[in-house]
């Protein structure tokens, strides 16, 4: 494979800044098993009162982060609503099932077009031989929607539907930071819709590690000891804490740049008809190859020869990721190479 000139893999790519590495390297630490670590109780505390919640909890993974939270909201052989595409039940290797006892049922993949009566017409009750709807989980950005955002009007009235049903609800938050400066919606507004969070820190906030689980005290409390059930438990983790921290307080508000990038990389590769900028929303760039040259695993290959790392997403989906460590150039070298490839 030739030298990575753009790596738009994923914002898991990205590195962190040798600011972060100097936050990390001089974070205070202690045994967080025993709930003493300085960094981590800051972290913790800090990105509760950003959504407006009481508390909140470190985790080594999103995945975990999510898992977590579902356990906290659904009771085992109770049921989660989500759609058919969600994180939650795409890829995370049947945690649901295998770790809480969860039975999940789906609606039809929307993205952020979520049509809450279809939802509410899934609900089942207690009672007979059904198995019941204790909670319902969105996804906010939509990773397979292309980074689509769910409307603030959509989520308040999906928040009314679990209110007059007795429901729980659950937002897998991972890029949740992009929502929020895509559309100005306080991050505050959009904690207070949700029983539980979970929110990444190694995406587009460019921390090396770690997700966090958000809700009420009461909650947190049980979610330590899942998080140890699972072998979460960590020691001198306020090293990873601290680069978390670093990115909240200083990587939010620059994921414009990000989306400013990604609108670019689909307005230079429209003239190919495979990316249409209208709707690129946050920092993923979907490729639609129906009517292309070749196919996702054809473009990845070629694309990885001339220097250039895509992410196939079915067998004619690719999808683009900007982030912070792809520069001006990388982009407009992507969309070069890309081009060419497509026509």
């Amino acid at each position: 494979m030739a030298d990575v000139l753009a790596d738009l893999r994923s914002d898991t790519v990205t590195r962190p800044t040798p600011a972060m590495r100097l936050a990390m390297a001089e974070a205070p630490v202690g045994d967080d098993v025993f709930d003493e670590d300085p960094t981590l109780h800051e972290l913790q505390s800090y990105a509760a009162s950003l959504f407006g919640h009481e508390a909140a909890l470190f985790t080594p993974s999103g995945c975990m982060a999510n898992q977590i939270a579902l356990q906290l909201v659904v009771p085992r052989a109770g049921e989660l609503l989500c759609d058919a595409d969600a994180h939650v039940v795409t890829y995370e290797m049947g945690a649901a099932a295998a770790y809480g006892g969860i039975s999940t049922r789906t609606w039809p993949f929307a993205g952020g077009a979520l049509d809450v009566a279809t939802v509410a017409g899934m609900i089942r009750p207690a009672g007979g031989y059904t198995v019941a709807t204790s909670a319902i989980a969105v996804e906010q950005t939509h990773n397979r929607g292309g980074g689509t955002v769910i409307p603030l009007e959509t989520l308040q009235a999906l928040r009314t539907v679990c209110d007059d049903a007795g429901l729980l609800l659950h937002c897998d938050g991972a890029r949740i930071w992009h929502a929020h400066v895509a559309t100005g919606v306080p991050l505050a507004t959009y904690g207070q819709l949700f029983d539980t969070l979970s929110v990444c820190l190694s995406k587009g906030l460019g921390a090396p590690v770690g997700s966090l689980v958000i809700a009420s005290t009461a909650r947190i409390a049980e979610a330590r000891l899942i998080r140890k059930r699972l072998g979460g438990g960590m020691r001198q983790a306020g090293i990873l804490a601290a680069g978390g921290l670093y990115a909240l307080r200083h990587h939010i508000d620059r994921l414009a740049d990000d989306h400013a990038k990604a609108r670019h990389l689909a307005a230079a590769l429209a003239p190919t008809g495979a990316a249409d900028p209208a709707r690129v929303e946050t920092n993923l760039v979907m490729l639609d190859l129906r009517a292309a040259p070749l196919d996702a695993a054809q473009l990845t290959a070629a694309a990885a020869e001339q220097g250039v790392l895509v992410s196939p997403f079915g067998p004619r989906t690719v999808r683009l990721t900007t982030h912070l460590d792809l520069t001006d150039d990388a982009v407009s070298t992507a969309a070069a190479v890309l081009t060419k490839l497509l026509t």
